[in-house]
């Protein structure tokens, strides 16, 4: 059933270890329309991601057995699609560390979302966004 739901669906991976935020964020987008993969590690991310190949990754970046920072790196230096698949990273680290502002440079994510301060419908909004620049064309 999900391979017939995917072919008319855009398709999200989030990965996130906290269950009540993950079960928050499946529900929702859900609701509107999406599939939902769902990954609790990074190691788990980056199986699910190149398997699946989902549209858009939404991803913490304080993960178990792999932080979500080393999993987008590993997705960007994959191949050409992890070189180009947004990733929305919704996080509670401060952008103001240096070496999380240079990864984050190098491996240009969509958005860099602190959980304090987004809620869950601008997440929905942000995925939006970047789903529908990704599907337009340019002049």
């Amino acid at each position: 059933m999900i391979a017939t739901e995917m072919k008319n669906k855009k398709v999200l991976l989030v990965t996130e270890d906290e269950p009540s935020l993950r079960g928050a964020l499946r529900d929702t987008l859900l609701g509107e329309g999406f599939v939902v993969l769902e990954a609790v590690n990074g190691v788990e991310g980056v199986k699910t991601a190149l398997r699946e190949r989902p549209d858009l990754i939404l991803l913490d970046i304080l993960l178990p057995k792999m932080d979500g920072i080393a999993m987008m790196k590993t997705l960007r230096g994959e191949n050409e699609w992890g070189k180009n698949v947004p990733i929305i990273l919704l996080t509670n680290v401060s952008p103001n560390d240096e070496n999380i502002n240079k990864t984050v440079a190098e491996n240009d994510p969509a958005y860099y979302l602190v959980k304090a301060t987004t809620s869950i419908g601008e997440v929905v909004e942000r995925i939006k966004e970047r789903l529908s620049d990704k599907t337009s064309t340019s002049d």
